[in-house]
């Protein structure tokens, strides 16, 4: 009889789990553990968005009206990511959004309003969203500061009749607008001032208050490199569609400083991406072309040949969307990314695995199976620099979080995106929610981050590479969980708990 030891077969390779016809979501997998001789802290998440951006970190923040503008922008360019501007508003303002991000490098945004010293502000709306009112000589951002009026000194005056240059505080000193914290800090310093314009080029650019610098000196101190482009301004992206008009939005954010273009469709393997893919190569060559969304080889393929920089992986995976539902299309979000991202690796393009992210562990998952990027829209959405305000309800603080296939955002011109725009009939495939007030995501990204790596240790995977080539040469193994698996793997069996990470 023999009794040699049979060689070690425990778990599946990522290439026999996903080719039994299941379609897997992130909670149907995981990942079984190898071995570590690295610390932690020693996993480098670098990576690329598109075949020619580099990122530190493989952060992308959603292109929705909900999560990305400009104050996202330039929070995720600091942390070492990079947001994409949504295109449910005109393209001019779109543009605009852009500029505010690109215009400093700390991420800080007040997003101002400018009067001139003769107006009479009778209504709080004249300061938008903005705590203060910026007084020039020309009544906008190009002019001389003259002073401010900050939203509680205008709350406090009695007679609203009066001149804005009449009551307003003195001009700051000014700073660059690439200062960082520490120069602005300086700055306020020996001054024994609480406030610093950020100027550049004769144009006011915003003002800074000691209140938002200890605010975002008080977070997690920024380890990873912040995304800056060669001419030292923060890189961020744009999506569009691929209408004929979005010829002309892409040419107003290639001079507002776009550094990278996202063709944003539900379904991105039609004519008119294609279209649009061959367009913007041929009139932007160094502009980098991100396609999609797509979720089978097929369809990556297709892109691939046209000549995209990086695939946007997803469809109908998002905590807002409803397209599996309303349309019965799309594909499990862990088989999808795997199986994209064989295809892309073949060619070099990186894929961003876009939706159905909630926690780290859906990260790790998706960076381990091929993705080189995970766009978020609910993570970060409910964040301090997500758009809107924040409200009560049920006792909570909240957000507004809305699927950009939803029948609101649709109004807004997002139908374009699921090739519904010239449609008689408009059928929602998302919904309109509310998150939880997360705070900063100047505060819990670095804890994400770092939550990350410690996955990727237990897998044993040193760096982003190392996890793409322990799942290419079949030593990652994975397994599909049962109900009960699941269950058992998340907090179970208490009466009450406190989710808390960091």
């Amino acid at each position: 009889m023999d009794f040699t030891t049979p060689p070690i077969e425990d778990g599946f390779t990522a290439e026999k789990l996903f080719t039994q016809g299941f379609s897997y979501t992130y909670d149907d997998v995981i990942f079984l553990p190898h071995y570590i001789d690295f610390a932690a802290d020693a996993v480098d998440l670098s990576t690329r968005l598109t075949r020619r951006l580099p990122l530190a970190v493989p952060f992308v923040a959603s292109p929705m009206d909900t999560v990305s503008e400009s104050a996202m922008a330039a929070a995720m360019a600091s942390l070492g990511g990079i947001a994409v501007v949504h295109s449910n508003v005109p393209a001019a303002v779109q543009a605009a959004i852009l500029r505010r991000a690109k215009s400093r490098r700390v991420p800080i945004l007040s997003d101002p309003a400018f009067a001139a010293p003769s107006a009479v502000v009778e209504h709080d709306d004249a300061f938008g969203a903005s705590p203060f009112l910026l007084v020039t000589d020309t009544g906008t951002s190009v002019g001389k500061l003259l002073g401010y009026v900050a939203r509680s000194d205008w709350t406090n005056q009695t007679d609203k009749g009066l001149r804005v240059g009449d009551y307003m505080a003195p001009p700051p000193k000014p700073a660059p607008w690439n200062a960082d914290l520490n120069k602005i800090n300086e700055i306020m310093e020996s001054e024994k001032s609480g406030a610093v314009a950020l100027e550049r080029d004769g144009e006011v650019v915003d003002l800074v208050v000691r209140e938002e610098v200890e605010r975002v000196r008080g977070y997690p101190k920024l380890v990873a490199p912040a995304t800056v482009g060669a001419d030292g301004e923060f890189m961020v992206g744009a999506a569009v569609g691929t209408r004929e008009d979005d010829k002309e939005r892409l040419e107003h954010l290639v001079k507002a400083g776009l550094n990278v273009v996202v063709l944003d469709s539900s379904q991105g393997n039609s004519i008119y991406q294609l279209e649009m893919v061959n367009y913007v190569k041929r009139v932007y060559p160094e502009l980098d072309v991100i396609g999609g969304n797509v979720v089978t080889m097929y369809q990556a393929e297709n892109l691939i040949q046209a000549g995209v920089d990086g695939l946007r992986v997803g469809m109908g995976s998002g905590s807002i969307c409803t397209t599996q539902e309303v349309c019965a299309v799309g594909r499990g979000q862990a088989t999808a990314v795997y199986n994209v991202s064989l295809i892309a690796y073949k060619s070099g393009v990186p894929v961003i695995a876009d939706g159905g992210i909630s926690n780290s562990g859906h990260i790790v998952k998706a960076l381990s199976l091929g993705a080189s990027t995970v766009m978020m829209g609910s993570f970060l959405a409910g964040s301090l620099e997500a758009p809107g305000a924040y409200v009560y309800q049920n006792g909570q603080r909240v957000k507004k979080y809305r699927g950009m296939g939803s029948l609101e955002a649709m109004t807004k011109g997002s139908d374009a995106r699921y090739l519904g725009d010239t449609a008689k009939l408009k059928i929602a495939q998302g919904v309109v929610g509310a998150v939880k007030d997360k705070g900063s995501v100047l505060n819990f990204i670095p804890y994400t981050l770092q939550a990350v790596r410690q996955g990727f240790q237990d897998i044993g995977a040193s760096s982003l590479q190392s996890a793409h080539d322990l799942l290419r040469s079949r030593e990652l193994r994975l397994e599909v969980r049962s109900g009960a698996a699941q269950v058992e793997g998340g907090v179970h069996g208490l009466v009450s708990y406190e989710k808390k990470y960091f």
